[in-house]
């Protein structure tokens, strides 16, 4: 209890309370966003809604590296894209159902995420963002090159099969719910996480790891771990997404892809709880109603960018709770 009361002081704040449940205004927005969600694949299309979910998961599983973590990670688009492949595969050939077939993706993203994981958190700043983008792009090159992958084509009619062998995923509708109860479950888990002791470490680790050191944590077994959850969770949007899709590519292990979860997480607030889940909307929306300016969409996008840089520094959602002084 004192080593964890240490570790949220090294952080800058105080630890919160044994007992003390999740905020009234926290429980007002998940409640509010489940019901909004509920509701969505009636008023919009839920392909595009089932999309949203999951680059919010992947968002959130990145924040939980990164804004809580401070470890900045350029090769995330491996263990979302290599848990693509993998669920995509399951599905395909071994004829799996798509709950053991997205459980099959994230337990390869947490793998590689171990492997990828134990060698990179050897180095610090930079250098350790660097070795993730090179083990990324070398994973890359494995798609690109394995027999199983389909090189530049992909896996492609990704059948969807019955849901535990009873309900039936080639209903958009079926499938949507599954994945709203994914992803739903997936964020809570991330929230239970960055509120708990662990959490607090990692909040102490990334403001003053020295201090958290001298406390007697062994830094680089949080840092492993929580490189691990984050590849694990990032895994398990992959899979969803190959489901929804039916299909698995080379776009979800690019490069572009480990940028646009970046993107994503500094847009709505790093270090936040919701900021991710807003900045994968927003970036999702503009890809899917933008996609008449063609070529421009970038350009659109990385305007949108600087702008959202320069008058929200902290992210969108980061503003607003220095605004509500509130955390969100």
């Amino acid at each position: 209890m004192k080593a964890h009361a240490a570790a949220a002081a090294a952080a800058g704040s105080a630890p919160a309370p044994r007992g003390v449940g999740m905020p009234g205004l926290h429980k007002a927005i998940f409640v509010g966003l489940l019901a909004l969600l509920m509701v969505a694949p009636f008023l919009l299309y839920p392909v595009f809604v089932m999309k949203l979910m999951c680059f919010a998961l992947f968002a959130a599983a990145f924040n939980l590296l990164l804004g809580f973590g401070g470890l900045l990670s350029f090769g995330h688009a491996a263990y979302f894209g290599g848990a693509s492949y993998i669920a995509a595969h399951a599905a395909k050939v071994w004829g799996l159902t798509p709950e053991l077939s997205v459980l099959c993706g994230a337990a390869a993203a947490a793998f590689l995420g171990l492997v990828i994981g134990s060698l990179s958190i050897r180095r610090q700043g930079i250098y350790f963002a660097m070795v993730t983008l090179a083990f990324a792009q070398m994973l890359y090159f494995v798609a690109l090159q394995a027999g199983f992958t389909g090189g530049e084509d992909g896996i492609q009619s990704v059948p969807r099969n019955d849901l535990f062998g009873l309900i039936s995923m080639r209903e958009d509708i079926n499938l949507y719910y599954f994945v709203l109860a994914v992803t739903f479950g997936g964020v809570l888990f991330l929230y239970r996480v960055t509120h708990s002791p662990f959490g607090q470490v990692l909040k102490a680790i990334r403001e003053n790891e020295p201090r958290a050191v001298s406390l007697g944590y062994q830094v680089n077994r949080y840092k492993l771990l929580v490189f691990v959850l984050s590849a694990t969770m990032a895994g398990l949007a992959g899979a969803m997404k190959s489901q929804v899709f039916q299909l698995a590519s080379l776009t979800d292990v690019h490069w572009m892809m480990s940028g646009e979860v970046v993107l994503m997480t500094l847009l709505g607030g790093m270090g936040t709880i919701f900021g991710p889940l807003v900045g994968a909307a927003v970036i999702v929306t503009m890809q899917n109603y933008l996609t008449t300016f063609g070529a421009w969409v970038m350009v659109i996008q990385g305007a949108i960018f600087v702008l959202g840089v320069l008058l929200f520094r902290e992210g969108i959602i980061g503003v607003l709770s220095r605004w509500l002084k509130r955390p969100l």
